[in-house]
């Protein structure tokens, strides 16, 4: 992928409009997870060691085009100087007089925070003279927010249109292992797919099938394949609609050589609820009165051997109702397994996406994975295949 990277750009004395991502989680004015603002570090720390002026763009909530109180970044700028041990200036809009103040009082070296992009209508329509104007702030432009890149919003596409254009150090770490693990991967690859329903996941499903060696689907979605089979799934959760589309992927995996595999066997239950009696069948026989809700054993050690047999793993989405004891069983076992196996330098394991994070934390295998992405919408866009105008940006 031809990045352009801000490691190659000259930034000494340039104003640098930075788009980060600050759409952090709060409660009464205090952030409580700063796990964005920290992602962010190693971008704006390089800039401040090449005496670049810093001026970072984001947007919070979605005030739709108005001055929303709630929705201000102005309690981020305290938590970010905590954070960087450095002063970070805030202005109270992102465009006019207040902004263009505040970045002509910038120092080479110093940040500059400005106010919630959104506030303006113009961010989310990508408007010309809204982007315009914020381009009169800057000489450059970095995209840092890779879980934005799947917007064409004003600071995420159109300022690349204004001025040269690059990728911070988190957008290229992101696009780095993604790349990785789908565009130049190390083979054999297998990608693990779950979830409720097969409807949202259907342009995941078909470019995966022409990309991955092995796709193992899993969670609710995995029920409309087995119906599809012609297995009765009892009073599981599926989408009748959708059982052609899961026999078309099933062909598209075979036309591209993928294998796809499902469970074999399911734990299922009369209701759904915290540790209810249930009983572990095999998929050609769940009862008529019964829902599967989890992946059996026999299905994780499937798993397991899949797993051992490939040097790439990419991972979406949980195998079974995992918010609900005992049905996290199967996706905590196969995480910690593929876990286990990275610790051992055995395999590559990519994640993100929606429940996948929470699934993985819960199971304690994140931080054995090579890399999580938090990028939600714009992970599994991505995983689709499609274009992202974030990213085409900043690529030559």
């Amino acid at each position: 992928m031809g990045l352009r990277r801000i490691d190659d750009a000259d930034v000494h004395g340039k104003r640098v409009l930075v788009r980060v991502d600050f759409n952090v989680p709060m409660k009464d004015g205090r952030i409580t997870d700063a796990t964005r603002l920290m992602a962010a570090l190693p971008t704006i720390s390089h800039l401040k060691r090449e005496k670049a002026k810093v001026i970072l763009l984001a947007h919070f909530g979605r005030p739709k085009g108005s001055r929303v109180p709630e929705a201000t970044l102005a309690p981020v700028a305290p938590e970010l100087a905590d954070l960087l041990a450095a002063p970070v200036a805030f202005a109270e809009d992102c465009i006019g007089p207040d902004a263009e103040a505040a970045v002509a009082a910038l120092e080479a070296g110093q940040v500059l925070l400005l106010e919630n992009t959104r506030y303006h209508a113009g961010e989310e329509k990508n408007d010309p003279d809204f982007t315009a104007q914020l381009a009169k702030l800057g000489d450059l432009f970095v995209n840092d927010a890779f879980s934005a890149a799947h917007r064409a919003h004003a600071s995420t596409a159109g300022l690349a249109e204004h001025m040269p254009a690059y990728a911070g150090l988190a957008m290229q770490r992101e696009l780095d292992h993604l790349s990785q693990a789908l565009t130049d991967p190390k083979r054999p690859v297998m990608a693990v797919v779950g979830g409720a329903k097969v409807s949202t996941k259907i342009a995941l499903l078909e470019n995966l099938v022409t990309k991955v060696d092995k796709l193992f689907v899993g969670g609710a979605m995995a029920n409309t394949f087995i119906a599809a089979q012609g297995f009765g799934v009892g009073i599981s959760l599926y989408e009748a609609d959708f059982t052609a589309t899961a026999k078309t992927i099933m062909a598209a995996a075979r036309t591209h050589g993928c294998e796809l595999i499902l469970p074999t066997d399911l734990v299922c239950a009369e209701e759904f609820a915290p540790n209810p009696d249930t009983q572990t069948v095999s998929i050609e026989a769940i009862p008529a009165h019964m829902m599967a809700l989890d992946c059996g054993s026999k299905t994780v050690d499937d798993i397991a051997d899949h797993i051992d047999a490939s040097d790439t793993l990419i991972w979406n989405g949980p195998l079974g109702a995992f918010e609900t004891p005992p049905f996290d069983t199967s996706t905590v076992e196969a995480a910690k397994y593929a876990g286990q196996r990275c610790r051992g330098r055995k395999l590559i394991a990519v994640a993100g996406g929606g429940d996948t994070v929470a699934a993985l934390n819960q199971a304690g295998a994140a931080g054995d994975f090579t890399f999580i992405s938090t990028a939600g919408g714009a992970f599994l866009e991505w995983m689709e295949g499609k274009a992202l105008p974030g990213v085409e940006a900043v690529t030559e």
